[in-house]
């Protein structure tokens, strides 16, 4: 059953089940879809919100389009029993921020649209809801720094896992980008031969704020950012009460990373998770690919 609402109205037709619904006459999401409706297309329309649980009676949805609608906020758990989703699209809205989180309940999610809306941030979590998306959309939006984990997730450092290799498909362009390793890299690395990672569109901009001037990221630059790498020696070692003892850390990249190290003093709960109070935390966002690391040091007793 083809199923199309427009304007208040349902048409139906004999095709596949797929609901069609647009016009500024709809402010919400229609909640007597079909259960067994395949694609659900929402546009053009006045929705604002997606509630907790929207589409609980469609399990059975495979393709879902909230595009160019009002909608500027989504509840974590709107995807609530969408385990069938393939793909999901909120291209063209009015959202700041995405609960990344609320991709666990779709699981088998490959294609994800956010173009054309206002966020502003990408976490670093957002890496462990999207492990299967071959296809994402991020382009048009106002990011500016690009989590090293989602880099990872991209470009994998170790070796291929048996099975069917996946080409992964990433609109990163039309955003702010601050000029650092990790946005060049992606440009650079997506450019490299056998690269399994497509980019929509070469040309990345990048400013040092969003209201600055943009210019297109340089190409001898993404050259010289190379990976950080730090590969310690031992993490625990044993060694008799006034005794030496060598402490060896490898860190690789470039520019060189700086090298810090911090002895503790002596705790009775050897050794303490928090740093002193009396080191300075490093700056939030490093600029011109500058790597910082700090070592710690804990000397116990007895």
């Amino acid at each position: 059953m083809h199923v199309v609402y427009v304007y208040g109205t349902f048409y139906l037709f004999q095709s596949a089940r797929w609901v069609q619904c647009r016009g500024p006459g709809l402010r919400y999401i229609p909640a007597n879809a079909p259960a067994d409706t395949v694609r659900l297309r929402l546009e053009n329309t006045l929705v604002s919100r997606v509630p907790r649980a929207a589409f609980y009676n469609l399990s059975q949805l495979r393709f879902l389009w909230l595009t160019y609608n009002c909608i500027t906020s989504v509840h974590p758990s709107s995807f609530l029993n969408l385990r069938s989703l393939h793909e999901l699209r909120l291209d063209g809205n009015l959202l700041s921020a995405f609960p990344w989180e609320g991709l666990r309940d779709a699981p088998l999610l490959r294609t994800l649209g956010l173009h054309n809306n206002r966020l502003s941030s990408l976490p670093a979590q957002a890496a462990l809801f999207l492990p299967n998306v071959t296809y994402l959309d991020l382009s048009s939006n106002r990011l500016t720094m690009l989590p090293a984990e989602l880099l990872n997730l991209w470009f994998p450092r170790t070796g291929r896992e048996g099975g069917l290799v996946k080409i992964k498909i990433l609109g990163l362009h039309d955003n702010p980008w601050l000029c650092n390793c990790e946005i060049s890299m992606v440009r650079s690395l997506s450019m490299s031969l056998g690269s399994l990672v497509v980019l929509i569109d070469q040309m990345l901009t990048c400013s040092k704020s969003i209201d600055g001037p943009t210019v297109e990221v340089p190409g001898k630059e993404t050259s010289h950012c190379i990976w950080l790498s730090v590969k310690p020696a031992a993490t625990t070692v044993i060694s008799s009460l006034g005794s030496n003892v060598i402490l060896r850390c490898d860190a690789t990249g470039f520019p060189t990373p700086t090298l810090t190290w911090i002895k503790t003093s002596t705790y009775s709960g050897c050794c303490p998770p928090d740093t002193p109070e009396n080191i300075e935390p490093l700056p939030r966002n490093l600029k011109s690919c500058k790597y910082v690391i700090i070592f710690k040091v804990c000397v116990c007793g007895g």
